[in-house]
């Protein structure tokens, strides 16, 4: 039995890690932490931890996660290019699975996603992506919207900082060839919708993935947590806990 360290326990996120757990029997729930717990006792009990908390967290979790030899899942997103290299770098001591989304239904999006990009292109398919998520989210775009822009940059020659364009306003003129839409809504209770478009003259192919319940995401979390348990370091993520990865 994997025992797991929850952290970010009170956030939405945290409580769906909690409850998913409890119906898993492959793992048990060894300690929980919040913002001004005491992080140092909490990892000393558990061999993974799975994080849904905040990215200002994260240099501070790597620390103890290192000094312990831990097992990493980090779900949270909205990182810096610094943090990202501080997760990158700890990767090299420990096995760290580091996903924007752990839900089955949006890796597989991820995977037609980049197989759609490569048979259609943008030649004749304008493309763009929008994603919707409750009022409360604090990053935009998502980290799975991110996601899914750089598997389109990768299969389409394109780059986030000189092609994608956040929403459109005024007299833009016409659409750039090149050009990769993002469009970012936030209402409700929404916990997440993202699509894929790809649109040209007299057709149009659309992708779209919509979550109804977190658990979906802690259910892969805990999937990724059992995958790590024989890894002895690398950095991974959920394409590679699904076999997805180069397929």
């Amino acid at each position: 039995m994997l025992p797991l360290l929850i952290t970010g326990k009170s956030g939405r996120m945290g409580q769906a890690v909690l409850q998913a757990a409890t119906t898993e029997p492959a793992v048990a729930i060894a300690a929980t932490h919040d913002a001004g717990e005491d992080l140092a006792a909490a990892i000393a009990n558990a061999a993974a931890v799975i994080d849904f908390s905040v990215h200002s967290f994260t240099t501070q979790l790597l620390a103890a996660a290192l000094a312990h030899g831990t097992h990493l899942v980090i779900g949270t997103t909205g990182h810096t290019d610094a943090e990202r290299a501080a997760i990158l770098e700890a990767s090299s001591q420990i096995p760290i699975v580091y996903a924007s989304n752990f839900s089955i239904g949006v890796n597989t999006l991820f995977w037609l996603t980049r197989q759609a990009a490569r048979i259609l292109g943008q030649d004749r398919f304008d493309i763009e992506v929008v994603e919707m998520h409750h009022r409360h989210k604090i990053d935009a775009p998502s980290g799975t919207a991110r996601t899914l822009l750089e598997i389109l940059n990768a299969a389409t020659g394109t780059a986030y900082s000189t092609d994608v364009v956040h929403g459109r306003v005024g007299n833009i003129g016409p659409r750039p060839p090149r050009e990769i839409g993002m469009h970012t809504l936030r209402g409700g209770d929404v916990v997440g919708d993202h699509t894929v478009i790809f649109a040209a003259d007299g057709e149009r192919v659309e992708l779209t993935h919509q979550a109804s319940s977190r658990l979906t995401f802690a259910v892969g979390a805990i999937r990724a947590a059992l995958w790590l348990t024989p890894k002895s370091s690398g950095l991974y993520d959920m394409q590679d806990v699904l076999g997805l990865k180069c397929k």
